[in-house]
């Protein structure tokens, strides 16, 4: 790809992952607000006008009346009432639907015009894919509460936002793969660190996923202690459900035991890592990550505590959700630079001759 290609595809990438993050934000605010609820259709094409007239409205109202979460939540809420959760919620999926609009039609083009080669354009192929799960999982999770619980499922609503994560970081991948290729032969002594980079993304990544079931049994409503929970390090509710392994997703206790336990061990790892980077003396640009993650989880973890500590009011729930994705991209990235320091992977590849042509030992 030509140098003007790269960067133009990038760009696009980059504004994609913006809008990404916009949907995190707008999805965490629409779950704490409750209003996930109030659109009980889900209709891709015709659902992207909203109620118009008060005809409309009122039939958008009694469709919502039908469900669990007025009659046992919400009885007796107001039209007016309504409107306020309905335009959360539709905010979302319209959110949702002109990220896919904002996907697909660049793609097209760059593909038409020549401008992708035929491996990133199966890649990005394939984040498209993932986008169309995506909202197919998004309604998934609405359904489960619609039945007879008025909430959704705590295993659907983490498969989501686990999925969001995983759209996001791919295109931030790829944008700086785009923009800082990996050397064509690194140096094997940060090999080690892009390891522990790569599992400190991971780690991140995990504890993504438990607070999505933080977030789906409302575990920060309890416990609001810290660092004890309740005057005790380890609450003796962590194994009261039976079979065991149901703690790990549907008890408050061990829910929010895990999600911290999580936090302790990047407390500790993240600062162990930032303190290897400056010893390995790697390049401005990978220091500077490494920075940019050390600064964040520090950000991120105290959003959490006074989150938790304040009983989950919506504006710091929803800045600790955003800055969630500004950790894991932080993760990445550093990742990312330690690729293309270490470069271990594309030297392999290189045939023998050249290598040697190049004063290079294969």
């Amino acid at each position: 790809m030509e140098h003007a290609d790269r960067k133009a595809v990038a760009t696009w990438l980059l504004t994609c992952c913006a809008l990404v993050f916009a949907m995190v934000v707008v999805g965490g605010i629409t779950r704490l607000t409750h209003s996930g609820l109030s659109i009980v259709e889900w209709a891709p094409i015709v659902g992207t006008v909203p109620p118009l007239s008060q005809e409309d409205w009122e039939e958008a109202f009694h469709k919502y009346q039908q469900t669990p979460e007025y009659q046992q939540v919400n009885k007796g809420m107001s039209l007016e009432e309504f409107k306020g959760i309905f335009w959360w919620e539709y905010f979302h999926r319209l959110l949702g639907r002109a990220i896919g609009v904002a996907f697909l039609l660049p793609l097209v083009y760059f593909a038409v015009r020549r401008r992708i080669d035929r491996p990133l354009a199966w890649k990005l192929i394939g984040i498209f894919a993932l986008g169309g799960l995506q909202g197919v999982m998004g309604w998934y999770m609405v359904m489960s509460g619609l039945v007879d619980n008025p909430r959704v499922s705590q295993y659907r609503l983490t498969a989501h936002l686990g999925l969001a994560f995983l759209i996001y970081g791919a295109m931030w991948w790829i944008a700086l793969d785009l923009l800082s290729p990996a050397r064509p032969v690194g140096n094997p002594r940060f090999a080690g660190l892009k390891r522990f980079a790569y599992a400190i993304t991971a780690l991140v990544f995990l504890m993504v996923l438990s607070g999505g079931f933080v977030a789906g049994i409302r575990a920060g409503f309890a416990y609001n202690t810290f660092p004890l929970m309740n005057g005790r390090w380890v609450p003796p509710e962590l194994f009261m459900l039976e079979p065991w392994y149901l703690n790990f997703f549907n008890n408050m206790a061990t829910v929010q035991f895990n999600h911290r336990l999580i936090a302790w061990l990047l407390a500790v790892l993240v600062p162990a890592f930032w303190y290897l980077t400056r010893r390995a003396a790697v390049d401005p640009r990978a220091q500077l990550a490494a920075h940019a993650l050390l600064g964040m989880l520090a950000i991120q973890i105290a959003l959490g505590i006074t989150t938790l500590l304040m009983r989950v009011p919506i504006a710091l729930a929803a800045a600790h959700q955003a800055g969630a994705v500004l950790v894991f991209t932080c993760a990445l990235w550093v990742s990312h630079e330690l690729r293309r320091l270490a470069g271990s992977s594309y030297r392999s590849r290189l045939p023998a001759a050249q290598m040697i042509g190049n004063g290079q030992h294969p």
